[in-house]
């Protein structure tokens, strides 16, 4: 295995430990997968410095993820540097009298949006700061035709609800090596960048798919809308429905009962996702969505209607997700002033100091039908029944559906059961036509002792000339002959 997809594993180890710390809510657990993340990052980040140092080309640098920074951004980061070296840090962040710049949230924002499959798939709205939106809760509204000075009133009836994304407060810390000071402006932005990225979308992609709704955003297994008993602060699970398999029928099951939103009205159903905890991805889903192409090669996530599937590591061993992803709404940004603060409250190692940039998020599902809480504990491979069927006998039939030549008259008319005619003319030639009843079936054409293609022209001699067709049924065996004496005059 090369370095770099040991790297990758490694982090990806860290990320589930992650995952899994804020599913089990263990704080302790979490705060050491996050140290084991920002050791890794600023590990990462000086390898990258290290390859790089002697490089000058904007181009390379852009292509490595080092940001050609903005001269706000340059002078923030030189500022934090300098505050961070001071012999009280805290006074000195404190004292600093420059803030983060939006373009650098903006930036973690896009590429967490860009990186996350489950984050850019729903209706994700990346902000710089803390904001207010009003968003429809029914969905699907038909307009209404009236006259033209009707009350407009009448025509919205869709429910609408503020989504204040500032209630929920996430708290990502930035322990920072004093050594990762050294390395300037653009490598300090490419640690804080990654570190900040990977908190907010472990944060998110757990709570979207899970959270509770008590502190947290409301999660896509969570029952919402009108009757939904909330207790404490907290969303129940929706009920969970068995499935055994991702057959039509059942993928046709699953999806009418999204094909209804909570007005009753039918909708189309689409942009689907299947969240499904890594685990039972490989053992469950993979084994009942791969079928093997005609090559011999084998085709994952084949499904008999459009989804797409999502790994997340916060979702329990045999709970699985089906929705529409458009139908679920989230928001994040950071505080509006975009300062780091100095924490006094967390315990760090020499040579660090840890630092604390607050980002808020919110999210729930637009309405309660967009998505169902499954139980795939009980799926098993996809298996194929196989019928043997005999292939059907090879057909005997020799007939001709119809034969001609040229414009001339067959005596006696031409009919399948009859093989011998005869016919005059005056002509030089003329094209014969012998069409078999049978497609499969194959047609000889001889003018006296010589073949001639069916359906091209022949050049009569003075006198009697004799055409056959003859017709060899589908079986192989079977045939018919069919003569025509053409007299030339």
């Amino acid at each position: 295995m090369k370095s770099n997809d040991l790297t990758l594993s490694r982090k990806n180890e860290i990320l589930t430990a992650m995952q899994k710390a804020l599913r089990d809510n263990d704080t302790e657990e979490f705060t050491a997968a996050f140290d084991r993340l920002m050791e890794h990052t600023a590990s990462s980040v000086r390898q990258d410095y290290e390859d790089l140092r002697s490089e000058t080309d904007t181009r390379v640098l852009a292509a490595r993820g080092v940001r050609q920074l903005t001269s706000e951004e340059t002078k923030y980061y030189k500022a934090l540097g300098e505050a961070m070296k001071a012999k009280d840090p805290k006074q000195a962040l404190t004292n600093l009298d420059v803030v983060m710049p939006k373009t650098v949230v903006d930036s973690v924002l896009e590429e967490l949006e860009t990186r996350h499959p489950l984050l850019s798939k729903i209706d994700f709205l990346p902000s710089g700061g803390a904001i207010r939106m009003i968003m429809n809760t029914n969905g699907y509204q038909e307009s209404a035709w009236g006259d033209l000075c009707d009350e407009i009133v009448k025509e919205l009836t869709s429910g609408f609800v503020e989504v204040n994304t500032v209630l929920l407060k996430l708290s990502a810390f930035l322990p920072v090596c004093k050594a990762m000071l050294e390395l300037g402006p653009q490598w300090l932005d490419s640690y804080i960048r990654r570190i900040l990225l990977e908190a907010l979308a472990n944060g998110l992609e757990a709570s979207i798919a899970t959270g509770d709704g008590n502190g947290k955003p409301i999660g896509m297994n969570r029952q919402v809308g009108e009757g939904v008993s909330v207790t404490g602060g907290v969303y129940p699970k929706k009920p969970a429905i068995s499935v055994a398999d991702f057959s039509p029928a059942t993928m046709g099951q699953l999806i009418s009962l999204m094909a209804m939103d909570p007005n009753g009205k039918l909708r189309k159903v689409d942009d689907l996702i299947l969240l499904v905890n890594p685990q039972d991805y490989y053992q469950k889903v993979m084994p009942a969505t791969t079928v093997m192409a005609p090559d011999g090669t084998y085709r994952n996530d084949v499904f008999p209607y459009p989804v797409s599937v999502i790994q997340v590591p916060a979702l329990e061993r045999g709970e699985a997700i089906l929705g529409m992803a458009k139908r679920y709404f989230a928001a994040a940004g950071t505080s509006t002033d975009g300062r780091i603060e100095f924490s006094d409250h967390v315990k760090f190692l020499e040579d660090k100091r840890v630092y604390i940039i607050k980002a808020y998020a919110n999210g729930m599902p637009k309405d309660g039908n967009a998505f169902l809480r499954l139980d795939i504990s009980g799926m098993t491979p996809l298996a194929y029944k196989v019928t043997q069927v005999d292939a059907p006998a090879a057909s005997t039939d020799a007939n001709l559906a119809d034969l001609k030549i040229g414009a001339l008259t067959l005596s006696p008319a031409f009919a399948a059961g009859t093989t011998t005619y005869t016919a005059t003319t005056t002509n030089a030639s003329n094209t014969i036509n012998a069409t078999p009843a049978e497609a499969a079936a194959t047609v000889e054409v001889t003018v006296g002792d010589k073949p001639v293609d069916n359906g091209s022209a022949v050049t009569w001699s003075a006198g009697a000339n004799t055409v056959k067709a003859k017709v060899t049924a589908a079986d192989g065996t079977t045939t018919k002959t069919y003569t025509v004496t053409v007299t030339k005059s």
